[in-house]
């Protein structure tokens, strides 16, 4: 380290006010936020290439698009999709249920809020519980700014989802008394076109 210039007075502590600390540590939870996002997005793609089969005889991979031809992106909503991709779509979603959105979103059980801790059985709920996580990944980032998470604050599918006549509705309303049933689609009820 050089001696200090003749005549210069030792630099005292760098002081950073309050609000500029709450900015600070506002910035860094955001930053956190997307860290895990990110992390969970990886973990998810790396599950879908070590669960790909090989290519080999009698495989059903799609053909590579031709030349001038673009290639087709995969589904992006759950329902869309089969088999390893649906079932890793469906462990994400299962990760930020779990450490998301329950513990900040789940509110107390009862017949006015049913909830079913099979939900990933209830086709509605997958659908619902995706289209949230989608809007939340893409509100929650950065680029949506401020007033994303608000958007995502006035989406009511969380109140369709537990509604009393939602798909929940013939499940539990007591956590001591789990109850789980599926309510019968129109198509098993023989009323489908």
């Amino acid at each position: 380290m050089s001696d200090p210039l003749p005549g210069a007075s030792e630099p005292g502590p760098i002081r950073i006010p309050d609000e500029d600390l709450d900015d600070l540590v506002s910035a860094l939870n955001r930053t956190m936020a997307e860290v895990r996002q990110h992390g969970v997005l990886l973990d998810r793609l790396g599950s879908e290439a070590d669960t790909e089969p090989d290519a080999g005889p009698g495989s059903e991979q799609p053909s590579p698009a031709t030349e001038g031809e673009p290639e087709a992106a995969p589904p992006l909503f759950i329902l869309a999709m089969g088999g390893a991709q649906y079932a890793a779509e469906l462990a994400g979603l299962a990760n930020w249920v779990t450490h998301l959105l329950l513990p900040a979103y789940g509110r107390e059980i009862s017949s006015n809020r049913p909830w079913c801790a099979r939900w990933y059985e209830h086709p509605e709920a997958v659908a619902r519980l995706h289209a949230l996580w989608l809007a939340w990944q893409q509100l929650t980032a950065t680029e949506a700014g401020h007033t994303g998470p608000s958007t995502w604050h006035s989406d009511h599918a969380l109140l369709q989802l537990r509604s009393p006549d939602g798909p929940f509705a013939a499940c539990t309303t007591s956590p001591a008394r789990p109850a789980h049933r599926l309510l019968s689609t129109p198509d098993q009820l023989g009323l489908a076109a």
